[in-house]
């Protein structure tokens, strides 16, 4: 879990990687945002192991100190699932100075593909209880730790894929492989961008970070 200096005064950005990843899938993105002036916290956690009530829990203890480090407001940079990760830290740890919150590829509204498979053993034995709560029609209590948002929330989407198979027969519309375009929206969000990109690669995309950028420093992603 790579991180800047504590002692340096800056605001702060805290990234989530997606299910089955690591926080090595973001070090690109979090060295780009680092040289951009921020501080940066790139924190791993167990993404197929556990729900997102508990892992909420989990990565608390990581956030919370780098939250205090930093004078100005944290702002959190998310790819797939951990866009829906940071959605509920939010609402049960939410920083004294929220800023923004960057999403990449995150269904929002779920994908279909966890609709077709989550009954299948192979999936619930990789997936465990992180890849139920990816369905297009979530439970109560996976709805319940994920409110309305009312903070600055920049998403990305993309519309190229490395799996055809899903994106012809199991996605419907535009999508990046993993999850559709129109599945990545959210209500409230401050802005909605949609780029040549795949869910497998979009962090690392130079497009993907340059607009990242531009959504934490100025709200909005730079036309």
């Amino acid at each position: 879990m790579p991180t800047t200096p504590p002692d340096r005064p800056s605001e702060g950005v805290v990234f989530l990687h997606g299910i089955s990843r690591s926080f090595r899938s973001l070090i690109k993105m979090q060295q780009a945002v680092d040289a951009a002036g921020f501080a940066t916290r790139n924190i791993g956690y167990p993404s197929r192991e556990k729900s997102l009530s508990v892992l909420v829990d989990d990565i608390h203890p990581a956030i919370a100190p780098f939250v205090e480090a930093n004078d100005g407001c944290t702002h959190f940079v998310c790819h797939a699932r951990g866009g829906l990760l940071a959605r509920a830290y939010i609402a049960r740890y939410r920083p004294a100075l929220l800023g923004r919150v960057v999403m990449l590829g995150t269904p929002n509204s779920g994908s279909e593909i966890a609709d077709i498979l989550q009954r299948r053993l192979l999936y619930r034995l990789y997936f465990g209880p992180a890849g139920q709560q990816l369905v297009t029609a979530r439970d109560v209590a996976t709805e319940a730790l994920l409110p309305a948002v009312d903070y600055p929330v920049g998403i990305i989407a993309g519309n190229r894929s490395l799996d055809p198979i899903t994106s012809r027969f199991m996605l419907p519309g535009a999508n990046d492989g993993r999850v559709t375009v129109a599945r990545t929206r959210l209500d409230g969000m401050a802005d909605h961008l949609v780029i040549a990109a795949s869910h497998a690669l979009m962090m690392k995309n130079k497009d993907a970070i340059a607009q990242t950028i531009a959504f934490l420093k100025h709200g909005r992603f730079d036309r």
